[in-house]
């Protein structure tokens, strides 16, 4: 089975959300593969939403042989396990105890019901850009063949985003 180097973005703004960061990259680390890398912690302010509490984000990178979308369920179960009720329906973003997201599989293009990675939205978030260049500043983006550090320099998004 081929080792893939998976890029995973943590966030988590509601509860003890260092805690729920922490055990997030525990419950990873048994159950998708050997954690390698993390980025240091960042807070930031909720993106595309309104919310009473800022974010704290934080990307991991994992070597996994798990498939995109077995990776993917694993996740989703991590989620619902720190506190994730995905079960009510709800139009856009919302605030949440725990959010994992694929932010890059390996160097592949990945288009699957449940996995798009790179992550479509990874270029426009200052959030995403800035912890992913503490773990993989030089990994070129597949589709827009720029490197993260390019991709945080060429980013818009002027959300406020602290180390914590």
């Amino acid at each position: 089975m081929a080792v893939e180097s998976v890029f995973i973005l943590i966030g988590s703004n509601l509860g003890e959300r260092k805690l729920l960061v922490n055990q997030a990259c525990r419950m990873m680390g048994e159950r998708c593969g050997e954690l390698v890398a993390k980025s240091r912690l960042y807070e930031s302010e909720p993106w595309g939403f309104e919310a009473e509490h800022w974010f704290l984000n934080q990307v991991v990178e994992v070597k996994t042989t798990m498939q995109p979308d077995e990776l993917m369920k694993t996740l989703l179960s991590i989620e619902r396990e720190l506190g994730r009720d995905r079960s009510v329906p709800h139009e856009g973003y919302v605030s949440r105890p725990m959010d994992l997201d694929i932010l890059y599989y390996g160097e592949k293009i990945v288009d699957t019901e449940m996995v798009k990675a790179p992550h479509p939205r990874l270029h426009e978030r200052r959030f995403t850009l800035l912890p992913l260049c503490d773990v993989a500043p030089d990994l070129v983006h597949p589709v827009l063949k720029k490197t993260n550090r390019q991709l945080l320099e060429l980013c818009r998004d002027n959300g406020k985003v602290n180390i914590y």
